[in-house]
Order: C-alpha cells, then sequence, then structure tokens
C-alpha cells in the first residue's frame, strides 16, 4: 500500500490519487495542528494543543469524533475555525486510525521528518534519499 503525508496544499491529493489511483492520502497532524494553533492566544495554546491531542490519539474514529464534538462545544465559541478545520478534512485525517497503535504513533511523531527511501535502479548508486526534510 502506498501512503501519501500531505500538508493541505490544495489540489495535491486529488493530483496523487489520480497518478496513484490506490494510494491512500492522509493529512500530516502536525500541520493540522499547527495550522489550529495560529487562531488561539498564547495562553490557550497548551490547552488547546492537549484537546487536539485526544483528538488524533483515540483509539478508534468513533472515539476522535466524540473528541472533535467535545472540543467544539468547548472551543466553538472562541475559536470556531478550528473544529470546523477538522471536519471539513475529516476524510484525510481518518486514514490514520486504519493503522495498529504502534505504527500510528511512528507516524505522529516522524510524520513530517521523514524521507522518503527509494530502492537505486540498476546503474544507480546505493539507495538513497528524494526529499530529505
Amino acid at each position: 500500500m502506498f501512503i501519501v503525508c500531505v500538508d493541505g496544499l490544495k489540489g495535491l491529493p486529488e493530483a496523487i490519487e489520480a497518478i496513484y489511483p490506490k494510494a491512500q492520502v492522509q493529512l500530516c497532524m502536525v500541520h493540522m495542528v499547527r495550522h489550529s494553533l495560529k487562531h488561539v492566544s498564547w495562553k490557550q495554546r497548551k490547552e488547546v494543543a492537549s484537546d487536539l491531542k485526544a483528538i488524533y490519539r483515540a483509539a478508534t474514529v468513533e472515539q476522535a469524533a466524540l473528541h472533535l464534538e467535545a472540543f467544539g462545544r468547548k472551543w466553538d465559541e472562541r475559536y470556531p475555525t478550528i473544529s470546523g478545520s477538522w471536519r471539513n478534512n475529516w476524510e484525510r485525517i481518518v486514514p490514520l486510525f486504519g493503522y495498529p497503535p504502534d505504527i500510528r504513533q511512528d507516524n505522529l511523531h516522524d510524520q513530517c521528518d521523514r524521507v522518503v527511501e527509494y530502492v537505486p535502479a540498476e546503474g544507480d548508486e546505493e539507495p538513497g534519499l528524494l526529499s530529505p526534510r
């Protein structure tokens, strides 16, 4: 299975799926959280980040949805764009929950810092990196 982690650039998931129809496109949680926190006052960032963590660290999609609803009840009056963004992007967030906890954990920690390894074609030098981050 080909899994692609993207940062939210408009049109990129659709372009990837057009070229790789079996690919699973996942939004980067680091980018989602950063995008969410840019709307939050410095005093409340830690608390909001903790409440967002409850969503993406939930054991199941159903639990994540419940945490998102709780987040909305708590924060929508002050920061309505945050839960709205998560709801609008839900289709690209939930693939994360299809993996075992250890893979999900690795994905969350390393998601935006991973490099893509490749197997060299005949005549190429040793395996290397496509794009370090």
